[in-house]
């Protein structure tokens, strides 16, 4: 079974993702609503609740695991997978193969993600070792309005207190290093009809398929656990699974 987690709703966009090229893998999904967001969060804190995070997944069935929030990614140790029994093999994040993407290209990348995304640097090291110089921006405070269903109008303001047009002239792409970010993509076309935007979740399930099939052959079905009840959570679930059987539960 693969385990997928989140601060919220932003991971269901790489389920989503996920879904697509593996529709018969059973999926267990963790969502840290009481905790959202991650990305304003220190890195000690981080790291305590990757730990609770992945044990409660495993303790749930999962033996391979997606970290689906790039905070959390970017705060990973390699000590956790001695605290966890996982194998570096068994866990696949968002940085690396989202960075992997643009190897040999010639875009002049442009990155926005949350306060701690930007702040552990592990985005821009992974860029500079691929001879990439990119900008990096965070941008407060977004992924929990995204997260409780602020209006669109909020949202924009939000969007256009941390990014300006300016900033992104002469970049070719903005990558959106957040997985609650994709869920406004309207929004950020809107602002910035000028620079193509780039959505890492196909770059994250690319890398899930080469790494977890054909192991990770079930009956399709998705559980996803949630720690505090959220009814956009369960709206958003509903409209990405469709008619796929699912369950919820609040933990």
């Amino acid at each position: 079974m693969i385990g997928l987690f989140d601060s919220g709703s932003g991971g269901l966009t790489v389920l989503k993702a996920i879904r697509q090229r593996l529709p018969s893998s059973d999926i267990v999904y963790f969502g840290d609503i009481a905790h959202v967001p991650y990305g304003s969060k220190s890195q000690e804190e981080l790291l305590q609740l990757v730990v609770q995070g992945i044990g409660l997944l495993q303790k749930n069935g999962a033996t391979k695991i997606v970290s689906a929030c790039n905070s959390v990614s970017a705060s990973m140790a390699l000590s956790l997978f001695d605290a966890t029994g996982l194998k570096v093999v068994d866990m696949v994040e968002m940085v690396g193969p989202t960075v992997s993407y643009f190897k040999g290209s010639h875009y002049k990348v442009a990155l926005c993600a949350t306060p701690a995304t930007i702040r552990s640097g592990i985005y821009q090291t992974g860029f500079t070792l691929l001879g990439k110089d990119i900008l990096a921006l965070p941008v407060p405070d977004l992924a929990a309005a995204i997260e409780f269903a602020a209006p669109k109008e909020e949202i924009a303001k939000i969007i256009t207190n941390a990014l300006k047009p300016e900033d992104l002239a002469g970049f070719d792409v903005l990558v959106l290093a957040c997985t609650h970010y994709p869920l406004v993509m309207d929004v950020f076309a809107q602002l910035f009809p000028n620079i193509a935007l780039f959505d890492p979740a196909e770059a994250v399930a690319e890398r899930v398929e080469e790494r977890f099939w054909p192991q990770e052959v079930g009956e399709g079905t998705t559980k996803f656990l949630i720690s505090k009840d959220s009814e956009p959570f369960r709206n958003l679930a509903a409209q990405i699974l469709g008619d796929k059987n699912f369950t919820v539960e609040v933990i």
